[in-house]
């Protein structure tokens, strides 16, 4: 008797597929902001497209396997790699060539100043024609001979 030593993923349709990884109610990771495809877990069978997503949601650990389940976000079809014989060549998707093994963004905080479109609005823009006021100082020597008698 012959036997897989994981089950293999069931044979779902596009729209099945597109359900399941749309349902998520974070819908895209708020860690990896580019992330090109999501991954089965093999612990819950749900999909996420972050280990940390996955800690966020669920109430156990990550199962750790050798034998990983991917769903590409640009083609919608999923594919297995094996992680102990991943080479260059595995960073691809199968059917449509999509590079998804790129350097992750993620989100960074920042500090910005919202207004105006600048096309209506222009008071915020810099103009660099126009000099600016020369600060004045007691102690800046080049203005010395203007404050002596």
């Amino acid at each position: 008797m012959w036997y897989e030593p994981y089950p293999s993923p069931p044979i779902l349709s596009t729209h099945q597929l597109e359900t399941q990884l749309t349902n998520n109610p974070q819908k895209s990771s708020k860690h990896i902001l580019n992330a090109q495809v999501a991954i089965r877990s093999p612990c819950c069978k749900k999909w996420f497209d972050c280990a940390e997503c996955h800690q966020e949601q669920e109430s156990h650990s990550l199962t750790k396997t050798t034998e990983m389940v991917f769903a590409c976000k640009k083609c919608k079809k999923c594919f297995r790699k094996d992680a102990t014989e991943f080479d260059e060549s595995d960073e691809y998707c199968p059917h449509c060539d999509n590079h998804f093994v790129i350097d992750a963004v993620t989100p960074t905080p920042t500090l910005q100043v919202e207004g105006e479109d600048a096309r209506i609005d222009a008071r915020m823009l810099k103009d660099d024609r126009v000099r600016g006021h020369q600060e004045r100082s007691i102690f800046n020597f080049k203005d010395i001979s203007d404050r002596l008698g």
